[in-house]
């Protein structure tokens, strides 16, 4: 044994200095390596058998068979072969490779709290014979007596949520349940396991009773191996290369083994890091794919939160993830693989079209606490008309062990079989890896065609959606987004990880509009490569996982996220500011600086210039902008008794001395704003019964208590252009509030620029306010599109909204009036009938004690308006709340000196600029932002000879007209269009 090290690959391994050891080694601490070289001796006796490895360090461990990685090793599964037929008296030395932990971290469960104890030590290592015989008899047994067992099943579900429906599960056939009961009863008579000799009669008893077959009409179930690997969890996400190392090892050697097993694997990152560590184990997944038996699946660079990422975000998880497959397999994946994730945005299913995916496959919402899924096998319709087949596994997991009760359940789980026979099962140790086991292999075998077990066929998943797609044609259709009913506190939980999040997405989407500006100004010998670009999207894209981005994970996940994710912004800020240089044609009068608006709106607004200095700047959307006046100043003053009061012809507020808005009031309508005092932090105790960091359970909403005011009260600010005054509040027992209340002048919202020293502990904080204004339905913005969700409790589905995400704004309007909250950080809201909130930090201590402790950052905005959120421009405002302009050190060049693309009407929103993946041409993508049918036109700031309409991999579709530089749509709503442009 050598050890502890690092995680060092095999050849590293091979140079360290080995120690003899003995049974009983103690080893640690969590995390750490060690490496054992191991000496057999095969005993002449043997010659002929399988000689296999029994292997017990409790953790996980890694077999290394001439110096190949060859099977992982793990609790619960300590068998591996080392000699296929032995020749006896022969010699061989092997390796293994322990990591001290265990499949979930430091728990061999999947509890997020774990046994926090170190209890590795080297328990066995031991040489053993394998017997076929023994082996075979073993599992025809044990198939039948699992079926015999099952003859009365418990009416329960299997679901890990707590709705707790009972499931109509069939008794077997009274006569079969017999025949099972006395034929494995005379096997037990006939058979003795320490005489060879009577196993004949017991095998041809057993035999017998595997041919009796189900009739014509029976429940189809096509088994695909799976092992849902989290790229990042209860593990660093350095440990998930060695968690595909022992997963991928082993399911190739269970495919040498089994010719009929089939593995399906998604995450084209995963296969990016055993491509560059273990090139060998890579060139056998490849080997597997072309004989059909290894399936990519899923598309995605990840498994992505599909809720939090932006609408661009997830269009790049699609295009890198697709690309790669394409390049590495020979073909793209047409279904979408995202087991195990806490909701699904409704642009969903057309983000998928456009990136080649017909077909969805998850299993989360089967945990739903409120509301069980109606269907289990539907068409999915999101919020624009796309729709995909879309399929719950009905066994209510994607780590099925392959068990007849399992097989039972599914079939009598399953909420379509009046529509259709098939459904489909994933079978495989997941979440920390592993995947399937031989004793899953042999059970589903043998469930062929087994009378009271549905018939199984292991089959590849698109194989399964073939048959699904080809055998009804009247699926039910589920319309809008998937909402899971569980986890809401993903939304909120390690919220320096959201906010830089939603830094660094912006970030990317200005170097890329500036990338194509600099490209279509003859600079592209001065710009960065695609691949720095795409190298840049890939860091972002593994930290929006669907167990790091919602704050799920432990402490060592974020030690390297944080930094991780703030080193991308940083880059990210320098290149821009390198192609800012390069697009400026000089210095004007004075070393003028000049601003650039990065998106697709026009703006008109305060912002720090070069220096921190104020400046008034109008900018049209894609262009370089000016520095003026505004229509008119702002003015504070503080009131008699301690109010402060703001005004700027626009808005008027007013502050008590205690950090409460106690009046907003709209000029243009004279409408007052709030009903009772707005902007009040609240603190909620925040102690779910389980999952801490992914829960908000609804009793905490019961214990919302005010927070106290503020201590201090000043005016800090009070130039023509910006009012603001300050507020330092305690938080909590051991926290404190520091609040910019600002208001600039021309400016329609009032903004709340807020600082937390956080240091709580299982404690919500919100900030809510009370509005005049009612509706049964408030909106709120989700990846390229928006929802409304209910704001009362009529019904179970409704109550179970009490917290929801959006993305940069959520609205509540009645006839001719209305109220947006703005947000640049915060994704976790709720309005329940006047009452909007945002929340703005936790404190969960599982399965991270440190979760969200120190500085935070943020603003939100209340933005009152005539009309609904379409009208009043809520988008435009939430996309320049979140998106600051940039400054070119001097005036702007040519190709900034006009719109670069201009979109109208107002709704059609020019999100993403870029340059086309293959270099040929630039890309343009936009969506309507409404939910309405419009006649749109695009004006071009450069030469355009033809343009195509595309989609998320940037395929030439069909040919678009473009004259005059303007380009004509017809979009429906919410639809997503891509344009290729050369």
């Amino acid at each position: 044994m050598c050890g502890p090290t690092d995680r060092i690959e095999f050849a590293q391994a091979q140079r360290l200095s080995y120690r003899p050891v003995e049974i009983g080694e103690p080893l640690g601490p969590l995390w750490s390596t060690y490496w054992f070289r191991i000496t057999l001796t095969v005993p002449a006796e043997w010659g002929g058998a399988r000689v296999d490895l029994h292997w017990d360090s409790r953790s996980e461990a890694l077999l290394w068979l001439e110096g190949r990685s060859s099977r992982g090793l793990n609790i619960g599964r300590p068998i591996a072969p080392l000699l296929a037929q032995a020749a006896g008296g022969e010699t061989i030395v092997f390796h293994v490779e322990v990591a001290c932990n265990r499949a979930f971290g430091v728990s061999e469960g999947g509890s997020a709290g774990g046994d926090a104890r170190e209890p590795y030590r080297l328990a066995a290592c031991e040489a053993r014979r394998f017997d076929p015989a023994a082996w075979r008899l073993f599992h025809d047994f044990d198939v039948l007596r699992q079926l015999e067992a099952d003859r009365t099943p418990p009416q329960t579900g299997r679901s890990s949520g707590g709705l707790g429906g009972a499931v109509v599960r069939p008794a077997l056939d009274t006569r079969w349940a017999g025949k099972l009961l006395h034929e494995l009863n005379r096997v037990c008579n006939v058979l003795d396991p320490e005489d060879q000799a009577t196993w004949t009669g017991g095998r041809e008893i057993l035999a017998a009773l595997l041919e009796v077959g189900n009739g014509d009409v029976t429940h189809e179930l096509s088994a695909i191996g799976h092992a849902h690997i989290d790229t990042a969890w209860l593990w660093p996400i350095e440990e998930t290369r060695r968690k595909c190392q022992r997963t991928f090892a082993t399911a190739i050697a269970l495919m040498d083994a089994y010719p009929d097993f089939k593995f399906a694997c998604s995450q084209a990152y995963q296969y990016t890091v055993i491509e560059e560590t273990d090139p060998d184990l890579f060139a056998r997944i490849l080997a597997k794919a072309k004989t059909g038996q290894w399936i990519p699946v899923g598309g995605g660079w990840v498994e992505p939160d599909c809720n939090l990422p932006s609408g661009e975000s997830l269009c790049r998880q699609f295009l890198y993830g697709q690309r790669y497959f394409e390049r590495t397999f020979g073909a793209r994946s047409s279904l979408f693989w995202n087991p195990d994730v806490f909701g699904y945005a409704g642009q969903l299913p057309q983000i998928m079209r456009e990136a080649g995916m017909s077909r969805f496959l998850t299993q989360k919402l089967s945990w739903n606490r409120f509301t069980a899924p109606p269907h289990h096998s539907f068409r999915w319709r999101g919020i624009d008309g796309s729709e995909v087949l879309t399929h719950f596994p009905p066994v209510d997991t994607y780590n099925a062990m392959g068990r007849i009760e399992e097989l039972r359940y599914h079939a009598a789980n399953y909420k379509d079989a009046d529509r259709s026979e098939d459904a489909l099962f994933l079978f495989g140790f997941g979440d920390g890896g592993g995947g399937p086991n031989e004793t899953m292999i042999e059970t589903l075998e043998r469930a062929t065609d087994l009378l009271g077990v549905p018939r199984t066929t292991l089959r590849g998943p698109d194989a399964f959606f073939d048959r699904l797609e080809g055998s009804i044609d009247d699926l039910a259709v589920i319309e809008g987004e998937l909402y899971f009913e569980y986890h809401r506190g993903v939304y909120t939980t390690h919220a320096e990880v959201k906010r830089l999040n939603r830094l660094a997405e912006g970030r990317l989407q200005d170097l890329e509009f500036l990338l194509t500006a600099s490209i279509l100004a003859g600079l592209a010998d001065k710009s960065p490569q695609r691949s720095e670009v795409e190298a840049l999207w890939r860091t972002l894209l593994v930290n929006q996982f669907h167990d790091i981005l919602p704050g799920s994970s432990i402490t060592e996940v974020y030690q390297r996220t944080v930094p991780e994710l703030t080193q991308l912004a940083a880059d990210t800020s320098a290149r821009c500011e390198t192609l800012l240089g390069g697009l400026s044609g000089g210095a004007g009068p004075g070393n003028v600086t000049q601003p650039v608006n990065t998106i697709g709106f026009s703006r008109a607004e305060v912002t720090e210039g070069p220096g921190g200095s104020l400046r008034f700047v109008t900018a049209a959307p894609f262009a370089a902008g000016k520095v003026g006046e505004p229509i008119r100043g702002v003015e504070i003053s503080r009131r008699a008794g301690g109010d402060i009061h703001i005004d700027n012809g626009r808005l008027t507020a007013t502050l008590t001395a205690g950090g409460a808005l106690l009046s907003l009031v709209h000029l243009a309508t004279g409408r007052e704003v709030l009903e009772g005092d707005g902007n009040r932090i609240v603190l909620l105790d925040d102690r779910p019964n389980e999952y801490e960091a992914w829960d908000i359970d609804p009793f905490a909403l019961e214990t919302a208590r005010d927070a106290p005011g503020a201590e201090t009260a000043e005016m800090v600010q009070a130039t023509a252009l910006r009012a603001e005054a300050r507020f330092e509040r305690l938080l909590g027992k051991n926290s404190a509030m520091i609040q910019l209340v600002r208001l600039d002048a021309d400016s329609d919202f009032l903004e709340f620029d807020t600082s937390i020293d956080w240091r709580e502990r299982r404690t919500l904080v919100k900030a809510v306010f009370p509005l005049a204004c009612r509706a049964p339905a408030a909106s709120f913005e989700i990846p390229f599109g928006a929802v409304e969700r209910p704001t009362h409790a009529n019904t179970d589905a409704d109550l179970a909204r009490y917290e929801s995400p959006a993305h940069r704004w959520i609205d509540l309007f009645e006839p001719g009036f209305g109220v947006s909250l703005l947000s640049d950080a915060r994704y976790g809201f709720s309005v329940f009938e006047n009452k909007m909130a945002i929340s703005l930090v936790r404190g969960s201590m599982q399965p991270d004690p440190h979760a969200d402790i120190g500085e935070h950052r943020f603003r939100y905005a209340l933005y009152p308006h005539q009309g609904d959120w379409r009208a009043a421009g809520t988008v435009g405002r939430a996309a320049a709340f979140n998106r600051p302009l940039l400054w070119l050190p001097g005036e702007a060049a040519g190709i900034l000196a006009a719109p670069l693309v201009v979109a109208e009407p107002a709704s059609v929103v020019v999100d993403t600029i870029k340059p086309a993946e293959d270099g040929q041409g630039w890309i343009v993508r936009l969506y309507e932002s409404g939910g309405g049918r419009v006649d749109a036109t695009l004006a071009f700031g450069a030469r355009i000879d033809r343009a195509w309409m595309s989609n998320t991999l940037e395929d030439r579709l069909a040919e678009a007209p473009v004259n005059a530089g303007r380009c004509d749509l017809r979009l429906r709503g919410f639809q997503i269009v891509t344009l290729r442009l050369e």
